[in-house]
């Protein structure tokens, strides 16, 4: 019989042969290909290793991967033996491969998170309040009953559900991201000399100035047009926008999923008396830069609002400044971490237009809403969230969005203030491994056995721990698995060499359990294992 790669790796820790790995990281990457390993074959298929990632929420087209058959000169269904899954590990990003077939991504136990989120999704979507926007007449014709969520999380992992694939405009939700590129071209002195970053306690786009005769905050409109005036001021406008979509690019991981939707361009500017009375009332006030070009101003703050994107995108670029900047799918910079600093504290103080104080104070997190139905969440340090239905309430926000919101931090610890409510029995952290409160180590394998959660034993067996390791009862994994009847995490066990007649401290082996359970498929599997009674 071949030897297996972890009988390899040992020989190579023993032995002088490195060239690739040290030896205990041959150890480790052997531990890997085990896991996906079936049937005491020496290769695994491209497609299981893409089962496993995408398990847990990394997609097969994650710029980090280095998945393509072509690059690896083999066709999808072809096996991979073990030099090729190393030189998978090798190209792709730093340890995603391994820490998502661990189990260590920011949430471990992604299944569960996406069934509760789908739950959550399909409770709010039985809201039916609410109109669509028809101040631009555009608006006003997109099907009302649409609805989206995507989440993306600073690991990458990502999850959609709802009409997440069809574009709609961004509208307002361009105005943290214009904040962030004047942030990063002119830095926050020079930025906050013609817009404020206060709460104007007035609509988006009421005809008012703060005392210094500056708009309040760039999350209104009339902040937003001063923003959009100091957007490369020094370029056409052709290369203004493309520098604007570059952008956009950069913080969605370059999708290639954003457009521009010219009708409803042309209707905002048909209809956009105000923001000119705006643009002229601070141009009368000299709060523009020198030299700004008001009409030019106006027609690129049009042309900023009129870009469209999918959820999937803008789940991204939320998460983009969850991970402080960073896109989590492609591991570039795309702005400072000061950047984001400021642009998520005046999302959390001035993002949801008059509803803005309420939302910080129930859902407490960073948020940008458009009229288009759009809103995107961000949750620092873990995840972004696009949401999309286009009716909206009397503050112009999703009404969708809202409660969807407002169902997320009821079930999960997500508040910006939830830390100081520890241990709070009516919240989940998901961040922590599903068992990881009540056991570790050896007990966390028997707890995913006794569950029957075959992936959570993957999980355990890639992090190397010994599956034949006991409890303070001397009951193993494959006690648990039989005495619950779980004939699948049994034949993993088997498939992987576990001892199949370890005794507790009571003297039972697997099979006796198997037989007070009554079950008698895990019996006639045992037994033709050749278990012990």
């Amino acid at each position: 019989m071949a030897a297996t790669a972890k009988e390899k790796a040992n020989v190579k820790v023993n032995g002088s042969d490195r060239s690739d790995f040290n030896g205990m990281m041959e150890v480790e990457y052997s531990y890997l290909f085990e896991c996906l390993r079936k049937n005491k074959e020496d290769y695994i298929y491209l497609s299981d290793l893409i089962n496993a990632l995408e398990a847990v929420g990394i997609r097969e087209n994650d710029p980090r991967l280095k998945l393509d058959p072509a690059e690896l000169d083999i066709a999808p269904q072809v096996v991979l033996d073990y030099e090729k899954f190393k030189h998978i590990l090798k190209h792709s990003f730093g340890g995603l491969i391994k820490d998502a077939i661990q189990g260590n991504l920011i949430i471990p136990d992604f299944a569960s998170f996406c069934r509760e989120i789908t739950e959550i999704y399909e409770l709010t979507n039985k809201n039916k309040n609410g109109n669509v926007a028809t101040y631009i007449p555009q608006l006003g014709r997109v099907d009302p009953d649409k609805y989206a969520i995507s989440i993306c999380t600073v690991s990458g992992q990502q999850f959609s559900i709802g009409d997440s694939n069809e574009d709609f405009c961004i509208q307002s939700i361009c105005k943290p991201i214009n904040y962030c590129m004047v942030l990063e071209e002119h830095g926050e002195d020079i930025v906050h000399q013609h817009v404020g970053r206060e709460p104007s306690g007035i609509g988006f786009n009421g005809l008012v100035l703060n005392e210094n005769s500056l708009p309040h905050n760039p999350m209104i409109n009339a902040g937003a047009i001063m923003t959009c005036s100091m957007v490369k001021p020094e370029m056409d406008m052709a290369d203004r926008f493309e520098y604007v979509l570059n952008f956009w690019n950069k913080i969605t991981g370059n999708q290639n999923s954003l457009g521009f939707n010219n009708s409803v361009y042309l209707s905002e500017k048909e209809t956009a008396d105000r923001n000119f009375a705006l643009g002229y009332y601070m141009k009368e006030k000299g709060a523009f830069p020198e030299n700004t070009n008001l009409l030019s101003t106006l027609e690129f703050y049009f042309q900023c609002c009129s870009i469209q994107t999918d959820t999937n995108a803008m789940a991204i670029a939320a998460a983009t400044l969850a991970n402080s900047g960073i896109c989590p799918i492609t591991n570039e910079r795309a702005m400072e971490n000061n950047t984001v600093k400021n642009c998520l504290s005046l999302m959390n103080s001035c993002g949801m237009y008059d509803f803005s104080g309420e939302f910080a104070f129930t859902i407490g997190l960073p948020a940008k809403s458009g009229v288009a139905g759009g809103l995107m969440l961000v949750i620092p340090n873990l995840m972004g969230i696009a949401i999309w239905s286009p009716k909206l309430d009397k503050s112009g926000n999703s009404v969708k969005g809202i409660e969807f919101s407002k169902e997320l931090v009821k079930r999960y610890n997500f508040h910006i203030y939830d830390s100081l409510t520890l241990n709070n029995p009516d919240k989940k952290d998901p961040r922590l491994k599903r068992n990881e409160a009540k056991i570790d180590g050896a007990i966390s394998l028997n707890w995913a056995a006794s569950e029957g959660n075959l992936l959570e034993v993957q999980h355990i067996y890639a992090r190397g721990i010994d599956i034949n390791m006991a409890d303070y009862d001397g009951r193993t994994a494959l006690h648990l698995a039989a005495s619950e009847g779980h004939e699948h995490i049994i034949a993993y066990l088997i498939d992987k060499g576990v001892n199949l007649n370890p005794r507790d401290r009571w003297g039972n082996t697997p099979l006796q359990d198997a037989y007070k359970g009554n079950h008698d498929a895990t019996i006639l599997l045992l037994e033709a294992n050749h278990a012990l009674k």
